[in-house]
Formats: C-alpha cells, structure tokens, sequence
C-alpha cells in the first residue's frame, strides 16, 4: 500500500475507533466504510475494517450483521489475497459482498497511484 493511501485508509480507522468508542456507531461505520474501499485490495487492512465492522453489529445486538461480517472476513480475506475485490464495494451488510459501487473521485485517485 503506498503512503499516501495508507495515510488516507489509517485516518479512517482512527477516525472510524474514535466513534466507536464514543458510542456513535453510525459515524464509525461511514468511517469504516470508507476505510473499507481504500484497503480492500490489502489483506490485512481489509480484515480489520471488517472485524470493527462486526464489533459494531454485535453491540447492536444484529445476528444478520455480526454473521455477515464474520462471512465477509474469511471471504475477504481470500478475496485480497488473490486480488478479486469488488472495487467501490463499502463492506456492509447492506450491499451484496460481490456488488461493485461507483468510486468517490477522490478515493478513485488513491487507488490509481
């Protein structure tokens, strides 16, 4: 991962665990979904937006969340590995895990470096 994305996918995590922490489940997981299109071509960062996002489906207390994220971990996991990642796709449980979405131009410029 070059600096300037890894600079970019870092902000957001800490961005993202910030307001987790503070309660605020709904910032952190537009944090971790961005976090989530910036390193899912990376294994390791890939994970670990996943596994926050679980974090937050099993304090909400959402069976169909907490399991779609533990799905989404072992999949995206492989999915990095081999480099077969749906490019725009934030992570959610909310958006089919194999669905692509249109990239924010600004995200689409990290990921072109």
């Amino acid at each position: 991962m070059h600096p300037e994305l890894r600079k970019a996918y870092e902000d957001e995590m800490v961005a993202a665990r910030h307001c987790y922490r503070a309660g605020r489940d709904a910032a952190a997981m537009a944090h971790l979904e961005r976090a989530h299109v910036l390193g899912q071509r990376h294994v390791a960062p890939h994970v670990a937006t996943h596994y926050w996002m679980l974090k937050i489906g099993l304090r909400r207390r959402a069976p169909r969340q907490a399991w779609g994220q533990l799905l989404r971990i072992v999949l995206g996991a492989l999915g990095s590995a081999v480099g077969i990642v749906p490019a725009g796709n934030t992570g959610g449980t909310d958006i089919g895990m194999f669905r692509r979405l249109p990239l924010d131009p600004a995200v689409r410029r990290l990921l072109e470096k």
